[in-house]
């Protein structure tokens, strides 16, 4: 007997990067930061209460909304926490989308906007990229939609849009909802937080996960008007009240609170990611300039497929899908300059 809903038949889920297994891979595959988080973590690890863990968290996480208002020079009714980033983007479609509201995206972005729009039920339009891999705003402008959601870098591409371009859009809409996705900006410093202030149209979604080395802990955030973050708090507490448990809002207020490491780490990736292009432009790959933690390669002397297979192979994971232009290419999450010299070893070998 089938207990699946229609919506559970009919919706694709999203696809996550491996986690495998059967061997140790250098793993260059779900764009983790290669660093470890702030080692003052530690002494949080050794002083942490765990009869504290009886109770329920704080179900808005005061204190953690402080911490970010604080870094990111804003008020704590501007903040909005979650179980990571998608759950704040998966609000977010519950609260500012419906059958009558559509959402508009690009066509090659961040996949779990599609599958967050069908498991609402929201109508939505894609536009396509740029034949260099840029989001053209007067594309998105010329949509019919209720809002728009721009993941900046963007993902697989890497490909940024700077802070000027996506005010004068913000400004240019000031009737539809611009969601700007930068799980990633911290790679690239031009985070559109310094505008909420200004547009009540724009809410910026940011994650731990990637520049805070904290994807396991799971937690993201959203910055945006005080009206909404009221809406995602609405629908937060029609699904659930804790979202972020006690010990995930004290590690992430530390890290939050050691910038030096954080900017150090940053500046690490950055600058290795640099290194790794020019070394992936030298053996014949295309590479669009990356605003992020890693690079989308291709067309070299192998399909995408050929490279991710035989890079497997050889215990080196890299990201693959197998969809018309995405297929020419792999992503390639920027490591440790050690795990970078042997991904260039690897790929030399498969190439030749």
């Amino acid at each position: 007997m089938n207990f699946f809903s229609e919506k559970a038949l009919s919706v694709v889920p999203y696809t996550a990067g491996e986690q495998p297994k059967d061997r140790r891979y250098i793993k260059l595959n779900t764009n983790e930061n290669p660093y470890p988080p702030t080692p003052k973590l530690r002494e949080l690890f050794s002083t942490f209460d765990p009869s504290a863990l009886k109770y329920y968290p704080a179900p808005a996480s005061d204190a953690l909304r402080r911490e970010i208002a604080l870094c990111e020079g804003t008020e704590t009714e501007n903040v909005f926490c979650g179980n990571g980033s998608d759950e704040v983007l998966y609000l977010a479609f519950a609260a500012f989308f419906d059958r009558n509201r559509s959402a508009c995206f690009a066509d090659i972005t961040y996949s779990f906007y599609e599958v967050f729009a069908k498991i609402h039920g929201v109508p939505y339009v894609t536009v396509p990229l740029d034949h260099d891999f840029r989001i053209d705003p007067e594309k998105l402008r010329a949509a019919q939609c209720a809002g728009y959601l721009i993941a900046n870098p963007n993902a697989p591409t890497g490909v940024g849009i700077p802070l000027a371009e996506m005010e004068a859009f913000t400004a240019s809409v000031p009737d539809k909802l611009v969601v700007a996705d930068e799980a990633y900006m911290d790679f690239y410093g031009q985070s559109c937080v310094p505008l909420v202030r200004k547009y009540k149209n724009l809410l910026v979604v940011k994650t731990f996960s990637k520049s805070y080395s904290l994807a396991g802990i799971r937690c993201g955030y959203a910055v945006g008007d005080a009206a909404l973050i009221d809406g995602l708090f609405r629908m937060k507490d029609c699904m659930n009240s804790y979202p972020v448990d006690s010990f995930c809002e004290a590690v992430c207020s530390v890290a939050l609170q050691d910038r030096e490491y954080h900017a150090e780490t940053v500046r690490l990736v950055v600058s290795e990611r640099e290194r790794l292009r020019g070394s992936l432009l030298d053996l014949g790959f295309t590479v669009p300039e990356s605003k992020a933690n890693f690079l989308f390669a291709g067309k070299a002397k192998k399909s995408g497929g050929e490279i991710y297979r035989a890079l497997k192979e050889e215990g080196v994971l890299v990201r693959y899908w197998d969809r018309p232009i995405l297929r020419d290419f792999c992503r390639i999450t920027v490591g440790t300059p050690e795990e970078n010299r042997i991904l260039i070893e690897k790929l030399k070998k498969i190439l030749s």
